[in-house]
């Protein structure tokens, strides 16, 4: 048996984002690494590593944040240590748009627009679907396509969306991101 921490990377860190993977956290009946909240990412891979292995059961979802630094910033080197970690297992990322003075982009499998519709366009960070098929725009995607996961996930900016994925409404863009995840990856039917 694995003992692999099973976890879902959201590339995005500031205080909207984290209040909202804080709450889908909660109504998946999973953790969030609260401490991986930043704008730009402030803790470390080996850092965030001890934080998932702390955590009580899976699945665990974590942030990450370059805050619109061009190419690899600390968000994107922590994230690339967490993925790519043996004793981790990414059930799959939500990447997630931006509109940064420097574009940057990565391929996404699927995006989620702000109406809660799946789409095989890339989003805006408004989630509105944009012209190119299975492409996002954003500041912490540089590394994405460096990475083998079977998801990635396309969204607007998470907790935002001209309030379509507001906490306070149920943050209901990003829950059907980390739901579309954890079916694909089979969670719930593991053991």
């Amino acid at each position: 048996m694995s003992n692999r921490r099973r976890v879902i990377l959201v590339t995005d860190g500031d205080e909207y984002a984290k209040r909202t993977i804080e709450h889908v956290a909660r109504e998946i009946g999973g953790r969030c690494i609260s401490r991986s909240q930043g704008n730009p990412s402030k803790l470390s891979g080996p850092e965030i590593i001890r934080l998932i292995k702390e955590a009580p059961h899976d699945p665990v979802l974590v942030m990450f944040d370059d805050s619109g630094i061009v190419g690899e910033g600390a968000g994107e080197k922590a994230l690339k240590y967490v993925a790519t970690h043996k004793d981790i297992e990414v059930l799959g990322i939500i990447a997630v748009a931006a509109k940064s003075r420097h574009e940057e982009w990565a391929r996404v499998d699927v995006s989620i627009d702000r109406d809660g519709v799946l789409t095989p366009y890339g989003v805006d960070k408004f989630g509105i679907p944009e012209l190119e098929i299975g492409r996002i725009n954003g500041d912490t995607v540089y590394c994405l396509d460096e990475l083998d996961v079977p998801i990635i996930v396309g969204v607007g900016d998470v907790g935002k969306m001209a309030r379509h994925d507001s906490y306070k409404q149920g943050s209901p863009i990003t829950k059907k991101a980390v739901e579309l995840i954890l079916e694909r990856s089979g969670f719930h039917g593991k053991k």
